[in-house]
C-alpha cells in the first residue's frame, strides 16, 4: 500500500517528484516464455546507482496482465523504499486499467503514469475528462497525467488536453499530484501554460532533456521523467542536481556534450506513430551498461545502422559506451 492517503498524495508529491526517473522496459528468458528476474533487478540496481529516483513499470509491450504483474513486483522488491515504481497505465480499456492500478496499489506502487488505450477515441473533451475522473476516482495512487499528441486528441485541442479540462480535474481529483507536460509538441507553449497554471498545485514535469535542461532554467521544474535518459546514464541526474543547485553553466556544458546523442536521436526518432520504439531504447540503455535482452514480438526491430549511430554518437559525447559487440544485446547481460 501507499505510503500516503489520498488527501496526502500532493503534499507526496512535493516531497518525492524532485530528481529524475527513467524507463525500465521489461526482459524475458532467452526462450521468451516468462519474466526474466535477474534482469530486471541488474537494469533497477543500475538505476538507482546512476542517481535516477523512480523508473516506470513499461507496460505497452507484448506480455500478459499476470506477466505485468510479476515484473512491476520484481521492480518494487528491488527499488526499496527510496525509489520509485511507477505503474504504466495504458492497458486495452478503462476496465483493465482500472483493475490493473488496483493492482500496482496493492504491490506498493507508489505513482501512475496515466496514458490511453488505442481504442478510445474520444468525440470531445468532455470524454477524455470523464475517462480521467473515473480512473482516478477508483485509485487512492498518486496519478500524473500526461498531454501528449501520440493518444490523437490533438484534434479536439492543440494542447491535447485543454486547460479547462485540466483545471476541473486538478480541482476534483486530490490524487492528480502531477503533469507530464508533453502536450502540443514539438512546441513548448503547452507547458508554459500548464506551468504557469498548475506549478503552486501539482509538479509539473519536463520529460525531454532538451526542454528540461533549457526550460527550468527559467522556470521551476522539480521532475524530469519519465524518460529515455538511461542512454545516458547518470548525465541526466547529475544535471538535475546542478539545476537545483543554480549551477545553469555546467548545466549548459552537459547540454551540449550530450548534442550528438540528441541529435542521433532526432535522426532515427524514438519509434512508429503513437509508439515508442521500446527494442531501440532498450539498446540504447544497453550502451551504458543496462541489461538489454529479449522482448516479445511484435516489435519494432532495431538495424545495424541505426545500433551504429547511437554507439558512435555516445562515443562522440565521452561518455564510453559499452565495448561489447552489437549481437550481445540481444542477448542481454543477464541471460536466462
Amino acid at each position: 500500500m501507499a505510503s500516503y492517503t489520498k488527501s496526502e498524495a500532493r503534499a507526496w508529491a512535493r516531497e518525492k517528484l524532485n530528481g529524475v526517473a527513467q524507463v525500465t522496459i521489461p526482459t524475458l528468458t532467452n526462450d521468451f516464455k516468462r519474466i526474466n528476474e535477474k534482469a530486471i533487478r541488474h537494469d533497477v540496481a543500475l538505476a538507482k546507482e546512476h542517481g535516477f529516483i523512480g523508473s516506470l513499470a513499461v507496460s505497452e509491450v507484448p506480455m500478459s496482465e499476470e506477466e505485468h504483474d510479476i515484473f512491476q513486483k520484481i521492480m518494487i522488491d528491488e527499488a526499496g523504499k527510496d525509489f520509485i515504481v511507477v505503474h504504466h497505465a495504458v492497458f486495452n480499456t478503462l476496465e483493465d486499467n482500472i483493475e490493473m492500478v488496483q493492482r500496482a496499489e496493492a504491490n506498493g506502487c507508489e505513482l501512475v503514469l496515466l496514458g490511453y488505450p488505442p481504442h478510445f477515441f474520444p468525440k470531445s473533451m468532455e470524454d477524455v475528462y470523464e475517462y480521467t475522473k473515473a480512473f482516478c476516482d477508483a485509485t487512492n495512487l498518486a496519478v500524473m497525467l500526461f498531454p501528449i499528441p501520440i493518444w490523437g486528441f490533438t484534434r479536439l485541442d492543440p494542447s491535447d488536453i485543454s486547460l479547462s479540462v485540466l483545471r476541473r480535474l486538478v480541482n476534483e481529483c486530490p490524487n492528480i499530484v502531477a503533469i507530464k507536460a508533453e502536450g502540443g509538441q514539438p512546441y513548448v507553449m503547452s507547458l508554459i501554460e500548464v506551468h504557469r497554471e498548475f506549478h503552486q498545485e501539482v509538479v509539473i514535469a519536463s520529460p525531454l532533456e532538451y526542454e528540461y535542461l533549457t526550460m527550468a532554467q527559467l522556470i521551476d521544474i522539480p521532475f524530469c521523467g519519465t524518460n529515455y535518459s538511461a542512454f545516458f546514464g547518470p548525465t541526466i541526474p547529475r544535471a538535475h542536481k546542478l539545476m537545483q543547485e543554480g549551477k545553469y553553466d555546467e548545466v549548459t556544458k552537459i547540454f551540449y556534450k550530450i548534442d550528438p546523442m540528441r541529435r542521433a536521436v532526432g535522426q532515427i526518432g524514438f519509434g512508429g506513430p503513437g509508439l515508442a520504439s521500446r527494442l531501440m531504447w532498450k539498446y540504447q540503455a544497453w550502451l551504458q551498461g543496462y541489461n538489454g535482452g529479449p522482448i516479445r514480438h511484435p516489435t519494432m526491430r532495431v538495424y545495424a545502422k541505426d545500433m551504429a549511430v547511437l554507439r558512435n554518437a555516445t562515443r562522440a559525447a565521452g561518455l564510453n559506451p559499452t565495448e561489447s559487440p552489437d549481437e550481445e544485446f540481444f542477448i542481454g547481460r543477464n541471460p536466462a
